[in-house]
């Protein structure tokens, strides 16, 4: 994906942005005025987007000049492969590797994005660790992948059934009702949220981020 004079590398490079925005940024959860809406559309009318929340709320969104949309598609954990740039979202089992609960393939291009490790909001006490394969090892229980970041590694399994996804262009045609999406925004002292960058799930998919 180094193609920098390619449309193609253009179009990955800003999806990757607007979706890796919502991984790398997982430091500054301490931030108050930084969240993440995730849920399935309600509705589109111009620049407002209304989204039925997982926790089942609505939360109208102001949509910034200027926003943007990227897609997420399916993926499999056979398209994971050493030197490949993941994000994965994981849980501590007590015993052995952490398992994940969600991983994210970057496109080549994207390598590097957030790199490290630190806690995430998927679930209580889960983590985001951004980087990349150094192993990858089929095993009864699905997959163990080790991977290293900041001079560290981190080795984690990955049970079948486990959502995998990576990148894909998206417009605004594909902001459908029902289709479920990631926002990140930011939400002001009388509680209205604005936001500037979606991430959507293709052909059906939740966006497991």
């Amino acid at each position: 994906m180094s193609r920098k004079s390619h449309p193609r590398f253009l179009t990955a490079l800003t999806v990757g942005s607007l979706v890796a925005l919502a991984l790398s940024q997982a430091a500054q959860a301490q931030d108050a005025q930084r969240i993440r809406v995730r849920g399935a559309i309600e509705s589109l009318s111009g620049d407002t987007l209304v989204v039925k929340t997982r926790e089942g709320s609505d939360a109208t969104i102001a949509l910034k000049s200027g926003w943007k949309v990227g897609g997420i598609r399916q993926a499999s954990v056979g398209d994971i492969k050493p030197g490949d740039f993941v994000g994965v979202a994981s849980l501590p089992k007590g015993t052995g590797p952490d398992g994940a609960i969600e991983v994210l393939i970057f496109p080549a291009s994207m390598k590097g994005t957030g790199e490290g490790n630190r806690p995430w909001d998927a679930q209580p006490n889960s983590q985001m660790t951004n980087a990349t394969v150094s192993n990858a090892v089929k095993s009864v229980d699905g997959h163990t992948i080790t991977l290293t970041y900041q001079g560290k590694e981190k080795t984690i399994s990955i049970a079948d059934g486990t959502p995998i996804v990576t990148l894909a262009p998206a417009t605004k045609d594909d902001l459908k009702p029902g289709a479920g999406v990631v926002v990140t925004g930011e939400k002001a002292a009388d509680g209205s949220i604005s936001a500037s960058q979606i991430a959507v799930g293709l052909n059906g998919i939740t966006p497991p981020m």
